[in-house]
């Protein structure tokens, strides 16, 4: 899940983070949760952080438990400073129970 590429604009690279949907909830906003792994810089143990991203979806077609890619973009809102670029694999959906 940590991948990290640029794309190229007009303004120079943007950056690009892949991670799991969290919530959806909120109108045209997705909470997106990127999965980082870095060794400790003293013990040398692999060590997973994660961040929270909130992102804009225009069209509300992320859902919980999706893997998405989302985009630096301007800021959008207090918080919003990213964008859906695509849904990289979408959730498995399970039958609610009755």
């Amino acid at each position: 899940m940590a991948e990290t590429t640029n794309t190229l604009t007009a303004t120079g690279k943007r950056k690009q983070r892949v991670g799991e949907v969290v919530s959806n909830k909120m109108s045209k906003t997705i909470v997106v949760r990127v999965e980082r792994r870095f060794p400790h810089p003293q013990y040398k143990k692999i060590v997973t952080a994660y961040k929270k991203f909130y992102a804009h979806d225009e069209k509300a077609e992320a859902k919980v438990g999706d893997t998405v890619r989302i985009e630096e973009s301007r800021p959008i809102s207090k918080l919003k400073c990213w964008k859906l670029v695509e849904v990289v694999e979408r959730a498995v959906e399970t039958a609610a129970a009755a």
